[in-house]
């Protein structure tokens, strides 16, 4: 950047300041004035000019100096809120009150002579006051006034919702230049706002049966939803209603990236699958409980994935003493490891650690080394179909892998591990789930140790490494068709940063041997996700796009258990985190089960995974034949909820 540019980058705000201080300087005088010629006309008031000077010279600095402390002149009026004004008038509420202590004492003490009456005083404040706020309300008008006339050359909107986030955007887009929309109406329900105006633009009638008539008679092509947090059906619903009408929907919301939500700043945006298939997002800040994690030195397995990525860049966030991040993929290891350092620099102390979960001896050095206080075991195996086919991988990387890290956290000294867990661990059909479930044992037992072990069962994540959403996308850019296994099909879905966040805090909150339920809210149809998918780019299933269904993969089921059933699970003080009623197994029996699967590995063929799934079947009393449950899913509470 050149001097010229930092110049005028320094100086534009001081002008501006300057040029706001002088207008309420003349405006102060001008109110003053006004008052000392009135005083004298009719009340013929014998206080000197050099009195009255001196009374208006002290209230104007002690004023000023008021408003400084509270920031005014730092505002950018021509964006100003109510707040702005509110904090104006409560600086010179504090000021004037200074100012007329001040003036009282000085007099009391002799150093001025003659005294400005109290009320004389409160109405120079008070209408000089008035007058500033008026010209700065005229300006702002101004501004306004120079944009809206240019609006002949931009495409007028409707904004569905006349909140405060309607509002925000409106007045985003009437202060831009830059925006190639203007609002032209608002549509809301609340009978209240209907008729009224916001930012001179008419609030219109939601329920109207000619609503979109009328839409169309304007030459709006394009509808906003702008609403605080609209859950996925109600986003849904107002999403199908206009784009079903012929119109253009976008959304005011929260840019979402990869399954992230960034929060920083709204976005007029198109709509995303994330906006209309889930509810909102949970919102898991509990700050006392997250920061059980500052100061502590943190262990994540898995560090590179997709849950265990997002667990390290909510440590990071909470001040820890150290953050370590293990995972066998260099490649996932190394962009978060940039990632962290780009953002926090020296800030972090981050320790990147290439091993395997499997290798005992390496873990048993890694351990040694860092004695890390809290553990999170995201390290694992996750692709039903691929363990279908490569059992043996998932007995060694996720059974014994998570039996290795949990003998290490317990014999350097962990206060707490955290297992990552799957509802593909509830009642398996699956090699995958099955050896979740044996994980989720091996913690439970552990019951008697100083660690507290802990294991958190959630669904399917956003976004994550191999999920569909992205397989869709793919599928629908090249052309289809899209494929599913089964158009019957159900699955539970969260974004990657709550259930991370979730996890932190069931960890936090974690004692011996818990095993943590998250609610996953509303189970989603994955027909409707790939049609959902295939409208959000212009096209139509079946016309433009086919969906084609290619049966159940080995070991795949219809619908995942539902993990909430009050009845079996317990309240915490977080709404969204239960604890299960399972009462866990010995050491002793879970051993037994590591050495029946041990077993198993060595002795049976290590390609085609023979006996692998009659070992899990002795060893997971839970595990169902897949054929069976699907045959039977008709029945299912969680079938009839989404079919509902």
């Amino acid at each position: 950047m050149s001097n010229h540019q930092q110049s005028a980058r320094i100086t534009r705000p001081n002008f501006r300041s300057v040029a706001l201080l002088t207008i309420d300087v003349l405006v102060y005088f001008a109110v003053y004035a006004f008052m000392v010629i009135v005083s004298k006309l009719t009340v013929h008031s014998t206080i000197t000019l050099q009195t009255y000077i001196f009374n208006s010279l002290l209230t104007l600095i002690i004023l000023f100096l008021s408003r400084i402390v509270f920031g005014t002149y730092r505002n950018i009026w021509r964006y100003a809120s109510y707040s702005q004004y509110l904090k104006m008038i409560l600086a010179d509420f504090i000021g004037g009150l200074a100012a007329l202590g001040t003036t009282h004492a000085l007099r009391s003490y002799d150093i001025i002579n003659g005294y400005i009456g109290v009320w004389q005083s409160v109405s120079v404040v008070v209408v000089a006051l008035i007058g500033q706020i008026f010209a700065r309300l005229l300006y702002q008008y101004y501004r306004m006034v120079q944009i809206v006339p240019k609006n002949a050359s931009k495409e007028p909107i409707a904004i569905v919702g006349a909140g405060r986030v309607g509002s925000m955007l409106a007045r985003e887009l009437l202060y831009s230049k830059s925006s190639v929309y203007y609002p032209f109406c608002f549509i809301d329900v609340n009978a209240r706002k209907i008729g009224s105006t916001i930012f001179d633009v008419t609030v219109w009638d939601g329920m109207d049966e000619n609503l979109h008539s009328r839409i169309r008679a304007a030459r709006i092509k394009t509808v906003v939803i702008a609403m605080t947090e609209p859950d996925g059906d109600r986003a849904k619903t107002l999403y199908e209603n206009y784009k079903h009408a012929g119109f253009n929907v976008l959304i005011y919301a929260f840019q979402f990236v990869n399954g992230k939500i960034d929060t920083s700043k709204r976005q007029l945006r198109e709509f995303k699958i994330e906006d209309l298939l889930f509810r909102n997002s949970i919102k898991a800040t509990d700050r006392q409980l997250m920061t059980y994690y500052t100061g502590k030195t943190v262990m994540v397995t898995g560090g590179g994935g997709s849950i265990g990525s997002e667990i390290c860049r909510q440590i990071a966030m909470l001040d820890p003493k150290r953050l370590i991040i293990l995972d066998i993929y260099e490649n996932n290891a190394y962009e978060i490891q940039q990632e962290l350092i780009r953002k926090y620099g020296d800030l972090l102390d981050l320790r990147v650690e290439i091993a395997s979960v499997r290798d005992r001896d390496r873990l048993d050095r890694i351990f040694a080394y860092y004695r890390p206080d809290v553990v999170f075991h995201a390290a694992a195996h996750k692709h039903v179909p691929l363990m279908e086919h490569n059992g043996v991988e998932a007995i060694k990387n996720n059974v014994l892998g998570t039996y290795n890290t949990a003998d290490m956290a317990e014999k350097y000294g962990a206060k707490k591990f955290i297992l990552i867990s799957t509802d593909k661990a509830v009642n398996p059909t699956n090699v995958m789930g099955a050896s979740k479930r044996m994980c989720e044992m091996i913690v439970q037992c552990r019951n008697d140790s100083n660690t507290s072990f802990a294991a958190v069962r959630f669904g399917n994540v956003l976004g994550s490494n191999g999920s569909v959403i992205p397989l869709f996308r793919q599928q629908i850019e090249s052309g289809g068709p899209v494929t599913i296994t089964d158009k019957r099909i159900i699955r539970y879905f969260m974004t990657i940063p709550e259930a991370s966040q979730l996890v932190m805090l069931a960890g936090a909150a974690a004692k011996r041997g818990q095993l943590f339920v998250l609610d996953m809210g509303k189970p989603v149809k994955i027909i409707d996700l790939a049609e959902n998918m295939i409208r959000l780019m212009g096209l139509e299933p079946g016309r433009d796009i086919e969906i084609e269904e290619i049966g159940l993969r080995p070991g795949e089921k219809l619908y995942e258990e539902l993990l909430i059933k009050t009845e079996e699970l317990d309240k915490t003080d977080n709404d969204l985190i239960f604890v299960e009623r399972d009462t866990p197994l010995s050491r002793a029996e879970v051993d037994a089960k590591i050495e029946i699967l041990k077993a198993t590995i060595a002795t049976g063929n290590s390609v085609n995974c023979i006996g692998i799934k009659e070992a899990f079947k002795a060893v997971v009393p839970t595990f169902k034949d897949p054929d069976l449950v699907n045959r039977n899913a008709a029945q299912a509470e969680e079938m009839k909820m989404v079919n509902a």
